[in-house]
């Protein structure tokens, strides 16, 4: 018999997530109209050799509530057991991902440099975008070089209002508001 990872959404103030728990740790938090929706499910249901069951979990449940507070700006930090699931790069990756804080931003450049790699930006920009922990792993604080909005999972208008949400917006972004 295959192993279960519990499914469940959450309608957030930016778009529908999707959550799913496998053994008292998430290992999905991402936005359900995303154009790698399925290459996400099918990577974390390959690593685990599981499906999703639409259920209850107590980990979602936290997961939800400490969102819904981020989403009010009483949060500015998770503390829910993360399951990464991805290659040693992406892990990588998401790992450096997990240090930028609250409020700040970082670009790809400057984060391949903190990974004293470089040359690998469009491997880190790619690893970034396979991140199946939106928000709880903050892929949406990495912007361009320029301090452009680029590529996020949830679209840019959602990068756009949680940025501004964190008060992390670059400077020339204030002038659209």
């Amino acid at each position: 018999m295959k192993n279960k990872i519990s499914l469940d959404y959450l309608q957030t103030p930016y778009g529908v997530l999707v959550l799913g728990a496998f053994k008292d740790k998430l290992c999905l938090c991402d936005w359900q109209y995303r154009k790698m929706r399925a290459a996400i499910d099918n990577r974390l249901k390959k690593h685990l050799v599981a499906d999703f069951v639409k259920e209850y979990s107590e980990i979602m449940e936290e997961t939800k509530q400490q969102l819904h507070e981020y989403f009010e700006g009483k949060r500015t930090d998770f503390n829910i057991p993360i399951l990464l699931l991805g290659s040693a790069f992406q892990k990588t990756v998401w790992s450096a991902l997990l240090e930028v804080p609250y409020g700040q931003t970082e670009t790809y450049l400057g984060l391949s440099k903190k990974l004293k790699n470089e040359k690998a930006i469009r491997a880190v920009a790619t690893a970034n975008g396979a991140n199946a922990l939106s928000i709880i792993v903050p892929c949406h604080r990495i912007i361009g070089s320029d301090g452009s909005l680029v590529g996020y999972a949830g679209g840019l208008e959602a990068k756009k209002k949680l940025l501004k949400l964190e008060n992390a917006l670059p400077e020339q972004q204030f002038s659209l508001f």
